[in-house]
């Protein structure tokens, strides 16, 4: 038996609370949103290569807004399907239905657990507005198939990256791709701000909503005094300090986050290749008759191991899943999100005729599919051990 393997470990470090402590030690420090949140938006946006980034308290907020911008720039009202992956996190599919729109599900690829793209473009008709990729696992899922696809139809593509800081496509980081792209800062990703999420765009237009929606619909958070004036003028019999344009809630960071976010920043990229020499380790010496190790690693940045069992037996499966559990080694079945999406029971009331069939790989993933720790100060020796571990396991 090994030591315990967490999911994650050690993702805070001593520098982090000392910056947090000289925030504390101020005086009459500002905690809400300021400074240090702005300062972190400019940094993000520097590293990851896009002109404007707005700091929630949440990837999923992130998601939810990104939708919601949609519905400040769609014009044709017939346009209501958004494509989306059967396989991601709950808040992909919650935010398409909340902002009432379909969700239009396809499969996914065993080799990177992001959409079929053969599927997206099949299912493309007059009514598609977007599609909502989700790049899961630290695995790109762009080819240049899609992109020119989705220029010649004129479809808006949002990225959610939430689970892949720092993967590329074509030497161009993930999230730069798309009209919005969404990233979250959760504690077991590749870095965090405790809880927090960003979004990022390089349409001005697109940031100064983002930064409305962001906090309660107001317009003087837009910072554009122009456009703040011409709001005013028109809405003479309104405070010219609570001006709400849009329907929403306050999805606001704070300096804390922030102050980590930006002492994280500094060694994400450092980080990240640590863990790609880890799944590259991993990958190395684990049984490819027990597990399926044909992924698609070209410019990927996993968080987690991904494991996918060769086996169809479930009883194989559960003998499988108490060695973890003997060994200490924690794990999620299902992947991202627990699975596939469309078994979930929030769905049942939004969707008919769903065949599952119809999706075989998510189905493999939801059964037989599995993610575990994967963090930058894990050993060589460890990664022994538990391949070793995992190759004697009967199955």
């Amino acid at each position: 038996m090994i030591s315990k393997h967490p999911l994650m470990h050690n993702n805070f470090s001593k520098s982090d609370f000392s910056e947090v402590k000289k925030l504390f030690n101020k005086k009459n420090p500002i905690l809400t949103q300021s400074k240090k949140v702005i300062e972190f938006e400019k940094k993000w946006s520097k590293w990851l290569g896009v002109k404007y980034s707005t700091f929630v308290n949440s990837g999923s907020s992130a998601n939810y807004i990104s939708i919601s911008l949609l519905k400040t720039i769609n014009k044709n009202k017939n346009k209501n399907e958004i494509i989306v992956p059967s396989l991601t996190w709950i808040s992909d599919i919650s935010s398409v239905i909340l902002n009432g729109y379909k969700p239009v599900f396809v499969d996914i690829n065993l080799n990177n657990l992001s959409m079929n793209i053969d599927e997206v473009i099949k299912k493309v008709n007059k009514k598609t507005l977007a599609i909502f990729i989700t790049h899961a696992q630290g695995f790109n899922g762009l080819n240049e198939r899609l992109l020119k696809f989705i220029k010649k139809k004129n479809i808006h593509l949002i990225e959610d990256v939430c689970e892949s800081h720092g993967a590329t496509f074509r030497s161009k980081k993930l999230g730069t791709f798309g009209l919005i792209s969404n990233f979250s800062f959760y504690y077991a990703h590749h870095m965090t701000t405790i809880e927090g999420g960003m979004i990022c765009t390089n349409n001005k237009k697109i940031y100064e909503t983002t930064k409305i929606l962001r906090s309660h619909g107001m317009a003087r958070e837009s910072k554009n005094k122009s456009h703040e004036n011409r709001i005013i003028k028109k809405y003479k019999n309104l405070s010219p300090q609570f001006i709400f344009l849009h329907p929403t809630l306050n999805f606001r960071n704070n300096e804390i986050g922030a102050c980590i976010g930006i002492n994280q920043l500094k060694k994400l990229n450092s980080n990240n290749q640590k863990r790609k020499n880890n799944f590259n380790y991993f990958l190395k010496d684990l049984d490819a008759k027990k597990y399926w190790k044909n992924f698609d690693i070209i410019g990927s940045s996993n968080y987690a191991f991904p494991v996918i069992l060769q086996t169809t037996d479930l009883k194989k499966r559960d003998h499988f899943e108490s060695i973890l559990k003997k060994n200490g080694i924690e794990f999620r079945r299902g992947n991202a999100g627990g699975g596939n999406q469309l078994r979930q029971p929030y769905l049942k009331r939004y969707t008919t005729n769903i065949r599952l069939e119809k999706f075989p790989n998510v189905e493999k993933v939801h059964f037989f599919g599995y993610y575990i720790g994967n963090y930058p100060n894990l050993s060589k020796a460890k990664i022994n051990l538990i391949v070793n571990i995992l190759n004697k396991i009967n199955i």
